[in-house]
């Protein structure tokens, strides 16, 4: 019976430790994460507030590997607004649509720019023609790159028989246009708040509310392991003060 005891205690010790060492290391990594993102917001927030570069400055960075997302650019060419592009959004509390148009440019490619918001009513263009910029424009915003993938299983499908897009699947956009892979500037263009005739779209619908719950998240493990350790020593020494049988 005493070698079942202190087997039964040995084990229980080996769970203790392991789901201690866990705990730890959660909290670690919480803490790991909350530095880089703490960094990252750091970076985004000096590079809004850079001067724009051209889009061939943009165009190489994204080459190199370099990351391009928030970087202002400047960038002109012709709106096709003929094959422009919806993606649903809310804007300040109202439902509507992100509206996406390819800019051509000198050489021939196109560069899809979000011009901005347009509320539910306005999603066809001739509901806002004269936004609908003719002539050369030129556009000042902020880079953003393209998605591989879905970001989530619950964002639904882009219908592209509506031209209702859920996620920015630059590709889908292109080739439900008729733009040859070749031809496309591969990332995407937010525009700045500059007004558009008549209002719409709302320019400067970027947003920036990267979520930073690493510090909750590391004081939670942290604390789960704190309380294991009380729970522990409370059982010890509740045992050591047991009568002995």
């Amino acid at each position: 019976m005493r070698r079942m005891g202190r087997g039964k205690t040995v084990l229980t010790g080996i769970v203790f430790f392991a789901a201690l060492a866990v705990l730890l290391s959660l909290g670690t990594w919480q803490v790991q994460r909350l530095h880089w993102k703490e960094a990252l917001l750091a970076d985004i927030a000096e590079r809004r507030v850079a001067a724009p570069v051209p889009l061939a400055d943009i165009e190489a960075m994204a080459a190199s590997g370099e990351d391009i997302e928030y970087r202002p650019v400047t960038v002109s060419g012709v709106f096709a607004n003929n094959r422009e592009r919806h993606f649903f959004a809310t804007w300040h509390g109202q439902t509507g649509y992100y509206i996406y148009t390819p800019l051509q440019l000198a050489d021939g490619r196109f560069l899809f720019v979000n011009r901005g918001f347009v509320p539910f009513e306005a999603k066809e263009p001739e509901m806002r023609k004269q936004g609908q910029l003719t002539g050369e424009q030129t556009v000042t915003g902020l880079a953003r790159a393209r998605l591989t993938e879905k970001p989530s299983s619950i964002v639904p499908d882009n219908d592209l028989a509506k031209n209702i897009f859920y996620w920015k699947d630059l590709d889908a956009m292109a080739a439900s246009t008729g733009i040859a892979a070749d031809r496309l500037v591969p990332f995407f263009v937010d525009a700045g708040d500059a007004p558009n005739p008549k209002g719409l779209p709302i320019g400067g619908v970027t947003q920036f509310d990267l979520p930073n719950n690493h510090l909750q998240y590391a004081v939670t493990w942290y604390g789960l392991a704190a309380a294991l350790v009380g729970v522990a020593l409370y059982a010890l020494f509740r045992r050591k003060g047991d009568p002995a049988p």
